[in-house]
């Protein structure tokens, strides 16, 4: 399980710092690391401390719940669909960087669109 959410967690620190257009160094540099320490915390190699985990949802603006989020200790590391995943991963990432780029008008006309798209799914 140590393992599995070693890698979870990786992949959500992983997707929050590339969201942001944050480098391995501007992070590792912020809590007193070095960027291959940060590497590994990505590739699940290093698991990270409790009080590393506070330092990085502070420099990072989400909550530490953030990190355990999807998580299932189920899940296997061999599952057919962990690759594919891992690249939806990095298309929300992207998303969210455009997203965040968006005028305040923008965004709410993107929300108002998907809000339909969902009104429509429930009324068949």
């Amino acid at each position: 399980m140590e393992k599995n959410f070693n890698t979870h967690l990786g992949k959500k620190l992983r997707m929050r710092r590339l969201s942001l257009g944050l480098t391995q160094t501007k992070v590792a540099n912020a809590i007193n690391v070095t960027f291959q320490q940060i590497q590994k915390y990505e590739k699940g190699t290093n698991g990270v401390s409790s009080s590393r985990l506070l330092q990085l949802s502070e420099f990072l603006k989400v909550p530490v719940n953030y990190f355990y989020d999807d998580f299932s200790e189920n899940k296997q590391e061999d599952h057919p669909q962990t690759q594919q995943n891992d690249h939806l991963d990095l298309n929300y990432s992207f998303l969210i960087k455009i997203f965040a780029k968006l005028s305040s008008n923008q965004k709410s006309k993107i929300l108002q669109i998907l809000k339909n798209n969902a009104d429509l799914r429930e009324t068949g």
